[in-house]
This record gives structure tokens, sequence and C-alpha cells, in this order.
């Protein structure tokens, strides 16, 4: 009787699985467009952002892809990341933030970082090698208008063929989520720096 019983079970779920793949078959096969450079963003207010940007690069790099990074609202110290990736592979890393607005404490300074990370990102778009840039913080500087919105949003739709761009930041504006094509929103459900506990090395940083 138990024989028979498993043997009804198994026949039943191979015939579920049979009838779900022939649905995920169908839906692959409706999509016509092979290969398009994406705009990612990952935002919201649970941590992970930028981590998940890295593991894209990580990823990026075990294709044999040269990645880029700039680093907007991070101030220049060194990361566990950034020592692992650029010793896996082709990396152009650039990290132009001053820090934190709350402690730089100086508004045309923090402007003035901003600048020049974007010019570092226009110039890595611009590169052909260039296969994956991940512009870390972005959303923040545009969060407190240290570049201006339209400006960045029309160069990043104009970016060529083929680039994959992912930008990280909480608050991301509507328009730069209008403009990606995928956007993932990290959820704070509980942090333990709530509870205390400082960044530590290789869990932040």
């Amino acid at each position: 009787m138990k024989e028979e019983q498993e043997k009804d079970a198994a026949r039943r779920h191979r015939e579920k699985m049979e009838k779900r793949k022939a649905v995920q078959d169908a839906e692959v096969v409706g999509k016509t467009i092979a290969q398009k450079g994406l705009l990612m963003v990952h935002t919201g207010p649970g941590k992970g952002k930028s981590t998940a940007a890295f593991g894209l690069a990580l990823r990026a790099l075990g294709h044999g892809w040269k990645v880029g990074v700039v680093q907007f609202g991070k101030g220049a110290w060194r990361t566990g990341e950034r020592e692992m990736l650029e010793k896996l592979g082709e990396v152009s890393w650039h990290t132009l933030g001053e820090g934190f607005t709350w402690e730089t404490q100086d508004r045309a300074r923090d402007e003035a970082a901003a600048r020049r990370a974007w010019e570092t990102a226009c110039a890595l778009m611009d590169d052909p090698e260039i296969r994956l840039l991940v512009l870390d913080e972005l959303n923040i500087s545009l969060r407190y208008d240290h570049l201006p919105l339209e400006e960045v949003i029309e160069r990043l739709a104009a970016r060529r063929e083929g680039l994959h761009i992912v930008v990280t930041g909480r608050n991301a504006k509507p328009e730069m989520i209008a403009a990606a094509d995928l956007v993932t929103e990290m959820t704070l459900v509980k942090h333990h720096f709530a509870a205390g506990v400082k960044a530590q090395e290789g869990i932040e940083f």
C-alpha cells in the first residue's frame, strides 16, 4: 500500500513539473531580445545595495569582462571588495567621494567631489572595454542635488549599446526608477546597527 502511494505521489509530482516546464518554456520563447545593456538600480533602506552590485561585478569578472567602479559617497578608504575584485580581474576603480555629507559639512566640496566622480563615470561609459559599470551611491548625490538630475538621466539613457550599469543608493529618484530596466528595493527588516553594533571589517567594508 505504501509503495503504491509513493509511486502515485511521484507520478503526480512529475506531471506537475511537466506542466510547469511547459509554461516556463513558453515564456522563454516569448522573449525576443537576446542582448541588451541594462540600467539596474539597487535602492531602499535595507543593507546590501552595494554588496549586490559588487556581486554582479564578481560575476562579470568571472566571464572575463572589464569592470568599472565609481564610488560617489564613500571616502577614500580601502574595502575588502576592492582588494579582492582588483586581484581577480581588470577593474578600473575610482573612490572619489569625500565621505558622508555630515562629515564634510561643506556643500561646495560635496558638489565638486560629485562632479569629479560623474566626469570619471562618463569617461568609463565611453571606454569600449568596460562592459559593467558600478556607480556606487550615485543615488545619494542625486538626492542631495549635488548633480543635475536631468543631465545624469539623459547621459545614462544614452549609454552605448551593450554597456550594463548598476546604480546604488537609497532614495532613488522617480526619474531614475523610470529610466531603469531593473529596480531592486532592499527592505529593512532588522539591522544590528540599531542594537549598537558598529560597522565591522568583512561585513560592512
